[in-house]
């Protein structure tokens, strides 16, 4: 019953993050990076070879890169980069073999960036196509889970060496065969961005009695507070996109990304976040105040998926 109740107070209109001209920025590294060429044409001979193996860029053959993604925006993380292409070399003076053209470039490829947390657990998904070499990035074609709704680009910013096998190798032995190394910076320009929910008082933020948040009962140091927020994606276990059915509870279903809480610059771990139940795209989500938080304004924005919303502010008091 309480928890209808703080719904009904802290149900308001949700804000804009930011212009969509402004981009939310994320970095993906890459490593253990292999290029397999399609040089074997002899289905019984395909990833057969346990050691490691030499290719070349030719016209017309098919091509598999595969990566481990390690990091995101600085952050461990798992994931895979996967890129599927056929080799087009186009030479503006070609070898033989290669396709003459006016520019130097690839081929087209087209990419997958499935991306986990380090406990394993999905987050979601970013597809891109472009010209594999001699532009500088891809466009991004969409997302999925974590990262439904967005569109945007990408650029390589570096790549250490990313080893040429044949298809003969057998991709089992990729890590223990080693590969290079890929750092990628995402311009994303997400469908929808995490973001407090606003009342009449100011942010949906609430103390632990269900009292809102104001400057005649400001939050204090270490104090557990909870938050009402919309776009922090889909939950577990069934991770069906927002708005598709009604949260449930208890027990109660986790928010699937990584949701964080940014107090005056520095980032929290949120104590919980949930979907709120009865409603379809509202969240609930606890944390704690800093025990050293000084009296006066706080700034808080939320995160999720390392997508930033905007800010907020809240009044904090004195112990």
């Amino acid at each position: 019953m309480k928890r209808l109740v703080l719904l009904a107070v802290l149900a308001g209109p949700a804000v804009l993050a930011q212009a969509p001209e402004d981009p939310v920025l994320l970095t993906i590294d890459v490593e253990n990076a292999v290029i397999y060429r399609g040089t074997v044409f002899d289905a019984s001979k395909l990833a057969k070879d346990p050691g490691p193996t030499t290719s070349v860029n030719q016209a017309f053959t098919y091509n598999y890169v595969i990566g481990d993604i390690v990091a995101v925006n600085g952050k461990p993380a798992k994931g895979l980069w996967t890129s599927a292409n056929y080799a087009m070399p186009f030479r503006q003076a070609p070898q033989p073999g290669q396709p003459i053209a006016d520019f130097d470039l690839g081929g087209t490829a087209y990419c997958t960036w499935t991306i986990f947390t380090p406990d394993g657990t999905p987050v979601g998904v970013i597809t891109d196509a472009g010209l594999a070499a001699g532009v500088a990035g891809h466009t991004l074609t969409g997302g999925l889970a974590g990262f439904s709704g967005s569109i945007g680009a990408h650029r390589t910013q570096t790549i250490t060496a990313i080893r040429e096998a044949s298809t003969a190798e057998d991709p089992a032995n990729r890590r223990n065969l080693g590969g290079g190394k890929s750092k990628v910076t995402f311009y994303l320009y997400p469908k929808i961005r995490p973001t407090v929910q606003l009342t009449s008082n100011g942010p949906a933020i609430a103390h632990v009695d269900y009292s809102p948040v104001t400057a005649a009962n400001p939050a204090r140091p270490g104090e557990l507070l909870i938050l009402a927020a919309t776009g922090l994606g889909p939950v577990k276990p069934a991770l069906l996109p927002p708005g598709t059915v009604e949260f449930s509870g208890p027990p109660y279903q986790e928010v699937n990304s990584p949701v964080t809480v940014i107090f005056n610059g520095k980032e929290l771990p949120v104590v919980n976040k949930i979907g709120w139940p009865g409603q379809k795209a509202l969240y609930w989500v606890d944390f704690q105040v800093p025990s050293d938080a000084t009296q006066g304004t706080a700034m808080i924005q939320l995160t999720t998926g390392w997508i930033p919303g905007p800010v907020v502010s809240i009044p904090i008091g004195t112990r």
